[in-house]
């Protein structure tokens, strides 16, 4: 397997109007096939690690490598062909007429002939659950529906990486739920993933990786277990765990509990083992060893 990175940031830096910094030092490396969200309050630069990468802004200082090439070297068009980009409002990315023209239209762009646009189109309409709305108007379906043709539009190009700006902002529990299927659908299909949220059960569902992003720089880099179990460090950044992991943690100060839970059917899970065994001896129910960069 080639471990070579498919995203590589390096020491990023980036001011808007050439004072108010934004990034300051920002390294991380993301390879193929990884599932990573990036997290962090209002303003600690996440939509702008996003746009830097996709090209929509430049670098000030530091380099974003792209499978190995310098995205300085590279046109947007270029770097679209590597990287889809999701933005965070779905009704910025509609205009065509109909959900069928909306996904051809980059796939005419790249030169692909009718009959393998119409294919990518219905496995693509098919994936996302919307075969049969070929014809509707974009602007008039719900907003679950519009983020799902938007996101369709970016995998039928089949882009290596794919990249979502709070892909569930707006969305009511089954929304959020249908847009990070389709994200886990695609990832389990090989490619990478990565997802701006403000949605912390979601991180501790799908998220292989965590970055959690804190006044302009990387403050923590590692599994939602391993971020989740530093509550004290992430309240820096105004981010709470998921309800069930505060409860498991609340638990663990009266129990032996030393499992840091991202799901309620893992707590309920270690303390069915907890009742158990609570005679045989064993210490308490163990999990992810806690290490923080």
């Amino acid at each position: 397997m080639d471990d070579k990175p498919v995203l590589k940031i390096d020491d990023l830096c980036y001011s808007y109007g050439g004072s108010t910094m934004a990034l300051e030092h920002v390294s991380f490396e993301i390879r193929k096939n990884d599932f990573v969200a990036i997290i962090g309050q209002n303003g600690a630069g996440k939509s702008t690690i996003l746009k830097n990468i996709t090209g929509l802004l430049r670098p000030t200082e530091g380099h974003i490598y792209i499978n190995g090439r310098d995205s300085k070297e590279m046109s947007v068009a270029d770097i679209s062909k590597e990287i889809g980009f999701v933005l965070q409002n779905p009704d910025r990315q509609l205009f065509a007429d109909t959900v069928y023209e909306e996904l051809a239209y980059g796939l005419r762009n790249a030169g692909l002939q009718e009959e393998e646009i119409k294919s990518r189109i219905a496995k693509t309409l098919e994936m996302i659950g919307m075969t049969g709305q070929e014809e509707m108007f974009p602007p008039a379906l719900s907003k679950g529906d519009r983020a799902k043709v938007v996101i369709a539009s970016v995998i039928a190009m089949n882009p290596g990486i794919v990249i979502l700006d709070e892909p569930t902002s707006g969305q009511d529990f089954q929304g959020c739920y249908q847009i990070m299927n389709i994200a886990k659908e695609l990832h389990d299909q090989g490619h990478t993933i990565l997802f701006v949220t403000h949605h912390m059960p979601l991180v501790a569902e799908y998220a292989e990786r965590t970055i959690v992003m804190a006044k302009r720089h990387v403050m923590m880099d590692a599994g939602a277990c391993e971020v989740f179990s530093h509550p004290e460090e992430l309240e820096k950044t105004n981010i709470r765990p998921p309800q069930i992991t505060q409860l498991g943690q609340m638990l663990a100060k009266t129990m032996p509990l030393t499992r840091t839970t991202l799901r309620v059917e893992e707590l309920g899970d270690d303390l069915m083992q907890l009742y158990q065994t609570k005679h045989s001896g064993n210490n308490g129910v163990s999990g992810c060893e806690h290490t923080l960069i």
